[in-house]
């Protein structure tokens, strides 16, 4: 019976730390718009530093220092999407221009 149990056991707990993860990400704000994601990680830098803090007194080792990244997601929300439309939106004038370039490299041959 035990043995049986034990895979329903299983998911049920990946389930509960995947929907609970869901929902602290909903509940702060991280499945919102650009600037709802920014102010969130503005508070994260401001509450992950003191308690690493407390954390390396607690254990009693030291940690490397935490790079600087100068990104804000503000700036670079939807870029990949942004650059793919923009590509698709010249696609027909670029490829007008290559038929344009082999029709006259086929003239060119026969003549």
């Amino acid at each position: 019976m035990a043995a049986k149990m034990l895979p329903v056991l299983k998911l049920a707990t990946k389930v509960s730390i995947a929907g609970g993860a869901l929902y602290v990400a909903y509940d702060n704000g991280l499945l919102g718009g650009s600037e709802q994601g920014s102010e969130v990680l503005e508070k994260a830098k401001a509450a992950i530093p003191p308690a690493v803090d407390e954390w390396v007194k607690y254990f009693g080792f030291q940690l490397p220092a935490i790079p600087k990244v100068g990104f804000s997601p503000v700036e670079a929300w939807n870029s990949g999407v942004q650059s793919s439309i923009s590509v698709l939106s010249s696609g027909p004038t670029a490829v007008g221009g290559y038929t344009n370039q082999g029709l006259q490299y086929m003239k060119d041959l026969i003549k």
